[in-house]
């Protein structure tokens, strides 16, 4: 019986002891860590650390907000491809913080060009993605800025190779209100030890109305991340890709840009001679008023593209901006690339296209008048 009596003793003095230890948070990383509490009750509260994703700052943003629109001017090239008269490039935004263009010269020559929003050693930055097909070869490469100069007559952007800096190749951007020049260097594949010129584009802002539209739609430009390039270029000797299963931005993979399949007969001549060419020319603004050619909307000209006559069915615009356009086609008899006197072209002048987002479209062409 003192024995019975001794243990429930101890029983009662230790449910007493344990009634006694205080309760709360004890998790020393809380917010309300309670050092005096013994028991943890469960109310430990924790400081949640939401990630911005509001960008206050981006290197080069400048650009963004001065390169829309449809840039001509001439080209001046070293390379096998050499120096042209005008080059025609219309700039649209694509997202909220991209902007892009795609050329044809014709079916081994094009270039897609795009400016971007990336994150690159921490920090936002524009990169310039610049590339295509060149003799039939494909070649693409990603470029960041690197220097900026910024004044109310003058803005300057230097983009450089990310891995090997400018010692592989590096694009020079120059805006003077409406004019731009455009200075490509690279060392060619690696053959030289210092870069040389690539190109030099030197442009005129003919046309601000094509990316009305655009600009409207993605309120662009906007400080939002478009890619992430933290780790993109680890283990590489530089930034440049020749094939889109290594591109780590394909231009299959931007956005909302669509596919236009011009279809082209020729019924008049009746015979076609092989060593001319054909020119399409797809314009933002009609080029006729019933049979009056109006010179002043060349200047409207979004995407062009030269093709033998002899070895033409059809052409697939890709990577085009949404829209509505005007389709003529020239059978160029001069070879002065333009309407003049005695070419061929469409007698049912400005052929609508429209194209949608991410959309594709066809439309038919025939040349069957001559031009007096």
């Amino acid at each position: 019986m003192r024995n019975i009596l001794i243990i429930a003793c101890i029983g009662i003095i230790s449910l007493s002891l344990v009634a006694c230890k205080k309760k709360g948070c004890t998790d020393s990383i809380a917010t309300n860590y309670d050092s005096e509490a013994k028991k943890d009750d469960g109310s430990c509260l924790y400081q949640v650390t939401i990630p911005s994703t509001d960008i206050t700052s981006v290197k080069g943003f400048g650009i963004l907000e001065k390169i829309s629109g449809i840039w001509n001017g001439p080209v001046f090239s070293p390379t096998p491809l050499g120096s042209y008269p005008e080059w025609i490039v219309d700039f649209r935004p694509i997202s909220p913080s991209q902007i892009s263009a795609k050329n044809e010269l014709d079916s081994l020559n094009d270039i897609f060009m795009s400016f971007f929003v990336c994150k690159y050693n921490d920090e936002y930055k524009i990169a310039f993605r610049n590339g295509g097909g060149f003799a039939g070869s494909v070649r693409n490469s990603y470029m960041i800025i690197d220097s900026i100069s910024e004044s109310p007559s003058e803005s300057f952007y230097r983009f450089i190779d990310p891995v090997s800096g400018g010692d592989r190749v590096y694009t020079d951007v120059t805006f003077k209100q409406d004019s731009l020049i455009m200075h490509v260097y690279t060392n060619q594949f690696g053959a030289l030890s210092t870069p040389v010129t690539h190109m030099i584009w030197t442009a005129n802002l003919r046309d601000n109305t094509s990316a009305l539209n655009a600009i409207s739609l993605f309120n662009f430009p906007q400080m939002e991340l478009t890619r992430d390039f933290s780790t993109t270029f680890n283990g590489l000797s530089d930034a440049v890709f020749y094939s889109s299963v290594a591109d780590p931005y394909p231009e299959e993979q931007q956005p909302y840009l669509g596919n236009s399949t011009v279809s082209v007969s020729i019924t008049n001549p009746p015979f076609i001679d092989p060593s001319k060419k054909v020119l399409l020319i797809i314009t933002t603004k009609p080029l006729f008023s019933g049979v009056v050619f109006i010179p002043a909307n060349l200047d409207s000209r979004s995407r062009y593209v030269f093709v033998d006559a002899d070895n033409l069915s059809s052409f697939n615009f890709n990577s085009m901006h949404p829209g509505n356009y005007y389709v003529n086609a020239i059978y160029d008899i001069n070879g002065d690339l333009n309407f003049s006197s005695g070419d061929y072209m469409n007698s049912g002048t400005d052929v609508p296209l429209t194209l949608t987002s991410t959309g594709s479209t066809n439309v038919s062409v025939q040349i069957d008048f001559q031009i007096p």
